[in-house]
């Protein structure tokens, strides 16, 4: 029996994901379980496994392809007799869950008759953007070739050429040429043009950092911190910590502060519900940290910061950092925030302003801690220009909810724990 795999639901809000890897080739056998696909989706990269028993008769998608819930991916062979085995049921009623019969909704999606032709070729015609229908075939039996790709794309190719030049002279605007067939071309009026796919994480960044800029009225306030005496405890103590498998680092301290912060002040730890008119305020502290990785900015979540200790935080967040990077963190890792903080200082940056992670309340932005000259005063009130290693700190807020004072006096709390570690360790609750 032949069965189409189709994309399944990988979560709430997910419609959509990117195929990363195919395990998989064409007349390779397969076990139920056995991973044949990873995708992304905007929140993470998820391992699919084999929903049935079989061989893979056909692949319909490639690495970077963008693909819709419902739409099918792999086609299978699958023994009706294998199928009753494994189950125990009739083969009409053991379809796994993701697949369809393929006279059915394969079909459906497309009602010619499959073109004849290779596995690698139409992998060749989907790199080349040939549509195979539009294929003179030369093989055996009506069989389109890898050559008759090449062909059929050169053709293209040629055709686009011409219809460039013919732009490039009449068209008084370069920027508005397209080819023949309506594609997009790679050139401008002034000079080559490179076009990079806009999904997955960076789409959904940019979906999200639009919403909350155009719903959340933005204020921020800026401060400095003096971290001088925290960094010699960090210098003392980070050898143990690594032993241990973290990184003590100040994003670690940054947690601390904030999650007693947010308990002195409970509304930066809400949502605003417009629908019913109210403030909601989360119960928990589960605060994410923005990470910057080479697919685009991604925020695990570290849940209940209030009961872990700095050096269960320290590993924790080491951890989460690092299969952020690697794209191993799990959907879940990844939501249930209730407040953000972004750390700059890592890479160099010093006061900016970061957009609110809705529908979260407020983000707190670290900068980097850089040596400076600032005025100190002693026990006699005396006044003294010290070098000291003072950070920038931007706390953005939500108007509708708070107020300046408020996030002032919220920015005073974690400047007082940050300065003085005896200070944090007290004011932990």
């Amino acid at each position: 029996m032949t069965k189409s795999f189709c994309l399944p639901d990988l979560g709430e809000g997910v419609h959509e994901a990117e195929i990363l890897e195919v395990f998989v080739t064409s007349g390779q056998s397969v076990t139920e379980g056995d991973p044949i696909l990873e995708v992304e989706t905007d929140k993470a990269a998820v391992e699919i496994p084999s929903p049935t028993t079989g061989v893979v008769s056909e692949v319909l998608v490639k690495n970077g392809d963008m693909v819709n819930v419902g739409e099918i991916l792999l086609i299978f062979d699958t023994a009706d007799s294998a199928s009753s085995v494994s189950t125990g049921e009739d083969a009409e009623s053991t379809t796994p869950k993701g697949t369809v019969d393929q006279t059915s909704q394969y079909q459906s999606k497309d009602k010619r008759r499959p073109v004849p032709a290779a596995p690698s070729t139409r992998r060749l015609a989907r790199e080349l953007k040939v549509d195979l229908y539009q294929v003179l075939p030369t093989g055996p039996s009506g069989l389109v070739t890898a050559e008759d790709v090449r062909k059929a794309a050169e053709s293209t190719t040629t055709s686009d050429v011409r219809q460039l030049e013919a732009d490039i002279i009449y068209d008084p605007v370069p920027s508005s040429i397209t080819s023949v067939s309506g594609d997009r071309t790679n050139r401008d009026e002034f000079g080559p043009l490179e076009r990079l796919p806009f999904r997955s994480i960076r789409r959904e960044t940019a979906r999200r950092m639009a919403y909350s800029w155009s719903q959340i009225p933005h204020v921020n306030c800026q401060d400095t911190v003096d971290i001088s005496r925290l960094e010699d405890f960090r210098q003392r103590h980070k050898k143990d910590v690594e032993k241990a498998g973290g990184r003590l680092t100040m994003t670690v301290f940054a947690l601390k502060a904030v999650a007693t912060a947010l308990k002195n002040f409970p509304y930066f730890n809400a949502t605003l519900d417009l629908d019913h008119q109210e403030i909601v305020v989360k119960k928990y502290f589960n605060i994410g940290i923005a990470v910057d990785t080479e697919h685009g900015l991604m925020v695990p979540v570290i849940q209940d910061v209030d009961r872990k200790s700095i050096k269960e935080l320290s590993i924790e967040l080491h951890d989460k950092i690092q299969r952020a990077r690697s794209r191993k963190l799990t959907r879940e890792e990844l939501i249930g925030g209730s407040f953000t903080i972004t750390n700059a200082g890592a890479i160099g940056g010093s006061h900016f302003s970061a957009i609110i992670n809705h529908p979260e309340i407020a983000i707190l932005g670290l900068g980097q801690g850089r040596m400076q000259p600032a005025v100190v005063t002693d026990a006699e009130g005396n006044h003294q220009i010290q070098p000291r290693l003072l950070m920038p700190l931007v706390f953005c807020f939500d108007h509708r909810v708070a107020d300046g004072a408020e996030a002032i006096r919220f920015m005073q709390v974690i400047i007082r724990a940050l300065q003085d570690p005896d200070e944090l360790l007290i004011t932990m609750i």
